[in-house]
């Protein structure tokens, strides 16, 4: 049983069944792929408990078996994320061997990682390959991004901004695509998207100069960092009552899950990174990519939880 099963996931299917709803695969056209969980942050938010103090890391080899695997499925898009991508070695070769495999590859930045060390000589790849960046930024202010990603984090993620947009990331009519996406700093949930982006977009303008395409507002997940600081501060309970009061079911037909395949640093096989975070394999049993000889077909049933309820609540999270 996966480390995850304290979420358990009755009340999440009794939900699912209410509205006559399965939770099962579509056709599968995206590769997601968890480099590590070393990072230079320790987001309160963080579903993964990714900080600097994790040495988990992608090798060369595992990397080598997710891009035969690209190779031989073809993704419609590839989205590289961590902790932070830029920290681990090798890196550039999985994505110098990705880019020319999907017409879409994408990699998650918290920012901060582009501002020191390999980060900067990577961002030069990025523009050279078109690869789609998303980073996160809490909110448009200094003092809740600190607060929930720490001191000083604000003034190095604008900089950073600022690096990418004289790449040309961002801009109007560029096809160097920069997206943000901004999670909450407590135990509630975002506000309208098209709101916080019309925010987002003039509180940066306006103050630092900074563009971006578009924003993403996402409810944090009840697991790793974010679940311990729920149940440190009594709002466990309260916040779990909270997404299942906002389930969509609209939003079921457009989970990640049901056209996703993940893979973690050491190459095993999960239907999102949140089951990768609650320990629930892909098909119910612990396999690596190398042995993948073909995409789980449409149909299979995806392992529900009950931190399922923060990707169904209100717009969802596709």
């Amino acid at each position: 049983m996966g480390k995850g099963a304290e979420a358990g996931g009755g009340r999440f299917r009794e939900t699912l069944l209410l509205h006559d709803l399965q939770l099962c695969r579509d056709r599968t056209t995206a590769l997601q792929v968890n480099v590590g969980l070393n990072c230079d942050l320790a987001c309160r938010h963080c579903h993964l408990e990714a900080g600097p103090h994790r040495s988990e890391m992608m090798d060369r080899a595992t990397m080598d078996a997710v891009i035969d695997c690209a190779r031989r499925f073809r993704f419609e898009s590839i989205d590289v994320t961590g902790g932070a991508p830029e920290l681990v070695p090798g890196v550039a070769h999985l994505v110098r061997s990705l880019a020319p495999l999907t017409p879409r590859l994408i990699l998650r930045s918290n920012l901060v990682a582009l501002n020191q060390g390999a980060g900067v000589e990577l961002c030069s790849l990025y523009r050279d390959l078109k690869v789609v960046l998303v980073a996160s930024l809490p909110a448009s202010n200094a003092q809740q991004t600190d607060s929930q990603r720490g001191a000083g984090v604000w003034e190095k993620s604008i900089a950073a901004l600022k690096m990418l947009n004289g790449l040309g990331y961002g801009m109007e009519g560029s096809a160097l695509e920069l997206d943000l996406v901004s999670n909450p700093s407590g135990a509630f949930l975002p506000p309208s998207q098209s709101q916080a982006e019309k925010k987002f977009r003039g509180d940066l303008m306006r103050r630092h100069g900074v563009s971006f395409h578009s924003l993403y507002t996402f409810a944090n997940v009840p697991l790793g960092r974010f679940r311990s600081f729920l149940e440190r501060s009594g709002n466990l309970d309260e916040y779990l009552a909270r997404l299942a009061a906002g389930f969509n079911p609209c939003s079921v037909a457009g989970l990640m899950c049901r056209s996703l395949l993940s893979v973690d640093w050491n190459g095993r096989l999960y239907d999102c990174d949140f089951h990768l975070a609650a320990g629930l394999f892909q098909g119910g049993r612990e396999r690596v990519v190398c042995e993948l000889d073909q995409l789980p077909p449409p149909g299979t049933p995806i392992p529900a939880a009950d931190h399922c309820f923060a990707c169904t609540v209100g717009a969802g999270f596709t």
